[in-house]
């Protein structure tokens, strides 16, 4: 079994390290998935992972796993994958947005946020084009982290967050599998915990 790793926003496919380094110990082989936001748009970095999706799935069985932006493209790509492509075993979202990022909107006119996240920040604010990226129909596990303040300040007020996205906004009617871990956005893959239910629901499902 492949394990592809798409990294978040900000990040490079070096933060998936420590989630990975876990998984092969388990006998799982892994590879990563890179982009920059700062100088690549959605829809480019889209097709890139399309392409490289379409590879591995004629190779062997896979599994997806996406961090913040990351799920976010993993969710994309599959919905514009073409139908002869083998689609993965299951599908891991951490701390992915299904809906329309808070932080995202309250940045998306701030210069900087602009110049770092490009394309990609600007959808993360958008409804319209959050709603566009749609479900999944793979078996799906969202993990949530809730280490995040939530003492009514900020753009979560008292909901559970990670820092950067509430667990409302990592939810949806279709997504029922998810599960909730003690740890700030930044550091989801490289937590020991997630790791331990990535390797789990693998098992659960297994066959």
């Amino acid at each position: 079994m492949l394990v592809l790793f798409v990294h978040g926003m900000g990040r490079t496919p070096l933060s998936g390290w420590p989630l990975l380094r876990r998984l092969k110990q388990a006998g799982l082989r892994t590879t990563t998935f890179g982009y920059a936001t700062t100088f690549e748009n959605f829809n480019s970095i889209k097709l890139r992972l399309i392409s490289k999706i379409s590879k591995i799935a004629g190779e062997e069985s896979y599994i997806l796993i996406g961090h913040s932006l990351g799920g976010v493209l993993i969710r994309a790509a599959l919905n514009a994958l073409p139908e002869h492509i083998e689609r993965p075993r299951h599908v891991f979202l951490l701390g992915s947005p299904i809906q329309t990022s808070r932080l995202a909107v309250r940045l998306k006119n701030n210069p900087v946020y602009r110049a770092l996240t490009g394309d990609c920040g600007q959808l993360l604010a958008s409804p319209s084009r959050m709603n566009e990226i749609g479900s999944l129909n793979e078996t799906t596990t969202s993990i949530a982290g809730v280490r995040g303040f939530a003492n009514g300040l900020g753009p979560f007020g008292d909901e559970p967050n990670d820092g950067v996205v509430s667990v409302t906004e990592t939810s949806a009617p279709w997504l029922k599998n998810q599960k909730q871990v003690p740890v700030v956005h930044t550091f989801l893959p490289a937590s020991g915990r997630v790791a331990e239910i990535i390797l789990r629901e693998i098992c659960a499902n297994a066959g």
